[in-house]
This record gives structure tokens, sequence and C-alpha cells, in this order.
């Protein structure tokens, strides 16, 4: 999925690029840039917080704080769907 992170109290330029690793707790948060040969990676997330009803996240790393915005997501063609069988 395509995001855009934006880190909060300073004037640091946003990362725009493909979600590689999602945001959860302990773990550090990937970007890849559309170049796909360079990546932006987090220290690791200290908590996650979700706006309701909205694609918008804003994480606590040990470091920094960003609010993460999801610009697009993956959609999921029939191939890729599993098949029922009776």
């Amino acid at each position: 999925m395509n995001v855009v992170l934006h880190k909060l109290g300073s004037n640091a330029r946003a990362v725009v690029g493909r979600l590689v690793r999602a945001p959860r707790k302990g773990s550090v948060v990937v970007i890849e840039f559309p170049d796909g040969l360079h990546e932006f990676v987090t220290t690791p997330v200290r908590r996650v917080l979700r706006m309701a009803g909205s694609d918008v996240f804003y994480l606590e790393t040990t470091n920094s704080r960003y609010r993460l915005e999801i610009q697009s997501r993956p959609s999921i063609s029939a191939e890729s769907k599993p098949s029922v069988r009776s």
C-alpha cells in the first residue's frame, strides 16, 4: 500500500512510498521509495494511535513521532482470492 510519512515537530520532508512493514509495537516501520532501491526505516515503535474513521495513524518511535497517511490500498484480484470448494 502507498503511504506518506510526515515527521511531527520539524520541517522534515515527507517520505512517500510503499509500506513494507506495518507499524507494530516493538518493530520498525519500513517504507520503500518508488525507485525500488532505497528504504526509509524508523527506530522501533513504542505506540500506535489510529484516527477513528480514517486511514491516518500517529506513531511514536524511540526517537521521533510521525503521522502515517495511507494513500491507496492494494486491490485484491480474482486470482489471489482463495477458492471455496463444496
